[in-house]
């Protein structure tokens, strides 16, 4: 890993609610709303933010968890801004938190813990679990 990552860089990604977000289930609409689903990408991609300056070449990310609670909902059309923030960095990992927003409140709350690890490592790993 590139020098230079520390606690408190900030990352922070938009997005728009549209229908392809919405809560649904084998293609079975729930409500049209911004769907968990849908938040727990959004916070994944802005954490991965954090750490894409600092990979070296023959290194990837990899996640590692995710914590997430869902605090309100969000309708069609209606912006959102999601800002992870540098938290820990623990041996290999990158811990972020990350706070989820639109227009009127908080929408969601989490955690993003991501690995560093060299790219043939994880595909070894792959490798290893592929059924023969």
């Amino acid at each position: 890993m590139k020098p230079g990552m520390k606690i408190g860089d900030t990352a922070t990604i938009t997005a728009r609610v549209t229908p392809e977000m919405f809560a649904q289930f084998e293609g079975k609409l729930v409500h049209p709303a911004y769907s968990t689903v849908s938040m727990v990408y959004h916070m994944e991609w802005a954490a991965r933010q954090i750490i894409l300056p600092f990979l070296e070449e023959n290194e990837e990310g990899i996640g590692g968890g995710i914590k997430a609670t869902h605090l309100a909902p969000t309708p069609e059309g209606m912006p959102l801004s999601i800002t992870a923030t540098l938290t820990e960095l623990k041996g290999k990992a990158v811990i972020c938190e990350v706070e989820v927003r639109n227009e009127k409140a908080v929408v969601g709350q989490g955690e993003v813990t991501q690995y560093i690890l060299p790219k043939a490592q994880i595909s070894k790993k792959l490798e290893e679990m592929k059924v023969l």
